[in-house]
């Protein structure tokens, strides 16, 4: 009220107890809440920093639910591929028991040869082993070393502004006549076009550029670099106004182009370097001789070979490669090889233990007792230029044997491979009873002899087979099997066939529970063993996310068919159904991996989470709340404060009361 005036005592102590009521309402405030910051006016940093944190912690904790479904996904196509891999195993042990029962046949299907006299099952041919033939070539010549040239511009004649004479720092574009953009220099056969710039050479093939503001030395080991002059002693140069050109060993050198001009190599003798040495010399073919010039420092055929040229041997090729190719590999040859290098893969390809030789200019090769001896070339100038004109042909020395050379095919049986036999003691031939049965094996076929005579049939494993065709050389009159040789169907057995017949029913009733496990195997909609894909969202952006794709194991996803009734006939037919329930355990075993590592990711993002929150409201907790030990300390004091500011107002009001008793 404006008409009461307060003396200034009195006005000090209602200001003070006015202060100490604002700062006592604002502590009971921080008891009552617990927060120090309760609104933006308390603390704006603080309050906006913990409403952030709670915000992204709630966010999270929304997520939680999602990540734990996805746990149980997990855990439930985790339960289902054991529960598959279960039925797989059942399957296999049906597979494995018909295995175990008689074949379904009394009789298989089988042929049998006349006695062959002279054979044992150690020696079906009864023949030697056939000796090492060798073949002689021609003498042939070498190609010496080739060796540096030079060529020089007169003295004097390049310049630059002065004049005064070119040195190596002088730039292209700083010529009297200057090499301008545009102009081209042609290094046997490879082209550098010009450009503004200082730039280096660059390109590849037959085509480059370089910039007019390089160096007559730049330029000078681009020349080099590009016509294969790699020897630093022999490297071109410019200097003092003169331009020295020089060939490496390998090729001539041939300069032309617009640039030449400006250069003064314009005429044939300033910028053509040809090559000295590479004389032949007769009969000097030798075991260092190169097959190819190579670098051009060493000697070398005289008709050299290239990368990509090959020799046959033996029906094997042999390919030239580059000389920096990686490896050995016995069809391969690299092209710096020498002559002794070449005869030493020629040996490889034959077998032969007796190396090929070279003496007097001529090549010895030798067949070996493996093999005839056939090599040619796709390069006959080279091959001439070895002393081997048209190539070589050499046959072994034999003795023919009672079934030496003979070849006996038989088509393919029960799904196998069609069998190719060649008698005879060299290698990939037949002359024992096991090799003739290793040789069958892949055509499910068996041989046994007795008696001097050859017995072959079916394996238990195409007991269900009839062998097919019989032909070949030891098929016909006087031969090992007569003429018209065939092998009759094999017999049904009706009572070991039924026995088979039933386990495949049971093994159908596997293959069915498949189907309805991998379907069942499903939590809140989504079946990973049923191609669905889970999406699992880990922060509240909606940037860190985890997608699981699902797969397909139904019978058909793991590699597996319902079977038909016969299915079990023979054993080959059981063992490759096996091998189908084997792909299957190793697809399972491989999935149930992928999962578990998933379900590890997806746990440790669910412990993270759970983590991360409590971080957050922790952070949220330590902007906000009030330390209430301290806020009651506080309370109690504004208390004891409060009062005395009472009692020092009373007392302030007495010295007026006092006057107004006196005016009474």
């Amino acid at each position: 009220m404006s008409g009461i005036v307060l003396s200034a005592s009195v006005r000090q102590n209602l200001l003070s107890l006015q202060s100490t009521a604002d700062l006592l309402a604002t502590t009971q405030n921080r008891l009552a809440t617990g927060k120090k910051v309760n609104t933006a006016l308390d603390n704006p940093t603080n309050y906006f920093t913990a409403a952030s944190l709670d915000a992204r912690a709630g966010d999270i904790n929304n997520l939680l639910d999602g990540i734990g479904n996805g746990v149980q996904v997990l855990q439930a196509a985790n339960t289902g591929i054991t529960s598959l891999q279960k039925l797989v195993d059942s399957a296999k042990s049906v597979a494995n028991q018909a295995l175990q029962t008689t074949v379904g046949y009394s009789t298989k299907s089988s042929f049998t040869s006349v006695v062959i006299d002279g054979a044992t099952a150690d020696n079906l041919v009864a023949d030697q082993a056939p000796t090492n033939a060798t073949f002689t070539g021609a003498s042939a010549p070498q190609r010496g070393a080739y060796t540096s040239t030079t060529v020089t511009t007169p003295g004097g004649q390049l310049q630059t502004a002065g004049p005064v004479n070119a040195t190596p720092s002088s730039l292209l574009s700083q010529l009297t006549v200057a090499v301008a953009a545009n102009d081209t220099l042609v290094v046997n056969g490879k082209t550098i076009t010009f450009q503004a710039g200082a730039n280096g050479l660059v390109g590849s093939g037959n085509a480059y550029t370089m910039g007019v503001d390089t160096s007559l030395s730049d330029l000078m080991t681009a020349i080099d670099s590009l016509s294969g002059n790699t020897t630093p002693a022999n490297a071109s140069t410019a200097t003092g106004g003169i331009i020295t050109l020089r060939s490496g060993t390998a090729a001539d050198l041939v300069v032309t182009g617009t640039a030449a001009v400006a250069l003064e190599i314009n005429t044939v003798a300033q910028s053509t370097a040809t090559r000295g040495g590479g004389a032949l010399t007769a009969g000097a073919l030798a075991g260092t001789t190169k097959l190819s010039v190579g670098d051009g420092t060493a000697p070398s055929l005289s008709n050299a070979f290239a990368v990509g040229d090959t020799i046959t041997v033996n029906g094997r090729t042999l390919t030239f490669v580059a000389a920096n190719t990686i490896g050995n590999d016995p069809n391969q040859i690299k092209i710096d090889s020498d002559v002794t290098g070449l005869l030493a893969k020629i040996d490889g390809l034959t077998g032969s233990s007796t190396a090929s030789t070279i003496t007097g200019g001529q090549i010895t090769l030798n067949t070996g007792t493996l093999s005839d001896l056939t090599l040619t070339s796709s390069n006959a100038a080279a091959l001439t230029a070895l002393g081997l004109p048209g190539g070589v042909t050499q046959a072994r020395t034999e003795v023919p044997g009672v079934l030496e050379g003979k070849t006996l095919r038989i088509a393919a049986t029960g799904g196998g491979v069609a069998t190719d036999i060649v008698f005879g003691e060299a290698p990939g031939r037949v002359s024992s009873l096991n090799e003739l049965n290793e040789a069958l094996a892949a055509n499910n076929l068996q041989a046994t002899f007795v008696s001097g005579k050859l017995t072959i049939t079916t394996t238990n494993e195409a007991a269900s087979a009839t062998i097919g065709a019989i032909t070949g050389s030891a098929v016909g009159a006087g031969q090992a099997f007569a003429a018209g040789t065939t092998a009759p169907a094999p017999v049904v057995d009706p009572d070991a066939k039924l026995t088979r017949d039933n386990l495949v029913i049971q093994y159908n009733n596997i293959i069915n529970q498949i189907t309805t496990t991998a379907q069942d195997a499903s939590f809140n909609g989504i079946n990973l063993l049923g191609g669905d894909t889970l999406k699992l969202t880990f922060n509240e952006t909606g940037k860190s996310t985890l997608s699981i794709q699902g797969v397909n194991f139904n019978p058909a996803g793991l590699g597996l068919d319902v079977l038909s009734s016969g299915a079990f006939k023979d054993n080959a037919a059981i063992n490759d159904i096996v091998t189908a329930l084997n792909g299957a355990s190793t697809t399972l075993r491989s999935q149930a991996s992928a999962f578990g590592s998933n379900l590890s990711i997806v746990q440790i993002r669910q412990d993270f989470s759970k983590n991360l929150i409590n971080v957050l409201q922790t952070g949220s907790s330590n902007l906000t709340l009030a330390d209430t030990n301290e806020e009651a300390a506080n309370s109690q004091a504004l208390s004891t404060r409060q009062s005395i500011a009472v009692s020092a107002l009373a007392l302030a009001n007495q010295s007026q009361q006092s006057v107004l008793q006196l005016l009474r």
